[in-house]
């Protein structure tokens, strides 16, 4: 039942008696993606020192009180500061909690970088795992650069930008709430702000404040898949990609992301040869190793496409 979380437990025993200081956060074990027969409702993560775990379905019965009484033995058990098991398929999401840490305020780790999390019994806490290949690649095209990060949220990708060498990010969501998160983390890093800007807007309805804040040389798009009065990706993506070349007069980069398992990357793809032809697709980032999926295309997709001056009218 447990064999394959009890070697990513064990693997996480591993790295701590091996780190000597706290670990990045990562995912110990992904069955979303369908690639463990009959643990496809679980995943689990560790936010040191913090392990949750998510079910994201009713698992088959008397599943859970073997899984608790195997992890309770486990050593991964006791080097963790706080358990908790989150029931996302129930309304409200509620939360057991196995082990409860003095704290209750946590951050995820990344690369010397810290992000602070919402209360661990939220759905959303705050930082997404499976972007990892996302940030990587906007280190990589961010140095000197002008990004706009649209849909930022708690602005996890303009943290990063700033402490690889951007020029300036820019930040757009509709929640001032995620864009005050997004503040702080700047500030948890020691980052100056005189380079960061926060637009608290409907993107969709906002194009006149987004541009005149710009011009960028990198655009982040990483749209919610359905949010009633805001976005819905098959509608709405297209209304994006159609704004790059006043977005990005200069030409540059654009990560174009899209976490919806009923829409292929192919779907991306032909809305921007639709919308932007000018655009060239370069390449889908490989998804991280954390996040294996039988089929790649249910998984979060990410697109590089790259946007020549010549787009521009």
């Amino acid at each position: 039942m447990s064999n394959p979380i009890g070697a990513a437990l064990d693997d996480l025993v591993g790295r701590i008696q091996t780190s000597g200081r706290p670990l990045d956060s990562y995912r110990l074990f992904h069955g979303r993606g369908q690639c463990f027969d009959g643990l496809d409702f679980i995943t689990v993560d560790w936010f040191d020192p913090v392990l949750l775990v998510t079910l994201f379905k009713a698992p088959p019965a008397d599943w859970l009180p073997q899984f608790i009484e195997m992890l309770s033995a486990h050593a991964a058990f006791s080097l963790a500061a706080e358990v908790r098991i989150q029931h996302r398929y129930q309304a409200g999401v509620p939360t057991a909690l196995l082990k409860q840490a003095s704290s209750t305020e946590f951050t995820a780790l990344r690369a010397g970088l810290k992000f602070q999390l919402n209360d661990l019994a939220h759905q959303n806490i705050g930082f997404f795992l499976d972007m990892e290949p996302g940030r990587q690649w906007l280190e990589r095209h961010c140095r000197g650069k002008r990004v706009l990060n649209l849909f930022a949220y708690t602005c996890a990708f303009s943290v990063v930008a700033m402490a690889a060498g951007a020029q300036s990010v820019v930040n757009v969501d509709m929640s001032r709430g995620a864009l005050s998160r997004g503040r702080d983390n700047h500030r948890i890093n020691h980052q100056p702000l005189d380079g960061v800007k926060f637009l608290a807007e409907n993107i969709l309805k906002s194009w006149g404040r987004i541009r005149r804040a710009g011009p960028y040389d990198v655009v982040i798009f990483d749209p919610p898949t359905f949010q009633r009065g805001s976005f819905i990706a098959e509608k709405d993506y297209g209304k994006l990609a159609r704004r790059l070349p006043e977005l990005l007069p200069d030409g540059g980069e654009v990560l174009a992301c899209l976490n919806a398992p009923e829409l292929d990357s192919q779907f991306l793809i032909s809305t921007f040869e639709r919308e932007c032809p000018a655009a060239r697709c370069v390449e889908r980032l490989p998804a991280s190793d954390d996040f294996p999926d039988r089929d790649a295309e249910r998984a979060l997709k990410l697109i590089h496409f790259q946007c020549p001056p010549s787009a521009i009218e």
